[in-house]
């Protein structure tokens, strides 16, 4: 069965639970960054990173454009291997293996 992770080399995880009623749980600002998300972010991994991003800026707006900027660097580092060296979001073998 193909999920939506498409052709993704980004580690995976299986979970426990309903995933939706995880979602369900997720603040407002969390549930619609999400939406817009170019990668399936689970409700769990999406409320670390912004609760690691809240703790460094103390303010929302600001944590929510340091997930941005984090799944950038992510698309980044797997773009190279779905789309090829091409692609815009793809980064030089240095900046990857720095990631």
């Amino acid at each position: 069965m193909r999920r939506n992770t498409g052709n993704s080399h980004l580690k995976r995880k299986r979970r426990d639970g309903s995933p939706m009623h995880a979602y369900d749980r997720l603040p407002k600002e969390l549930r619609d960054w999400v939406s817009s998300a170019l990668l399936p972010w689970g409700a769990a991994s999406v409320r670390r990173a912004y609760a690691k991003a809240y703790a460094r800026t103390w303010d929302a707006r600001l944590a929510l454009r340091e997930l941005d900027m984090l799944e950038a660097r992510l698309v980044g580092k797997d773009a190279h291997k779905v789309w090829g060296e091409a692609h815009p979001a793809a980064r030089t073998a240095e900046f990857r293996n720095s990631v």
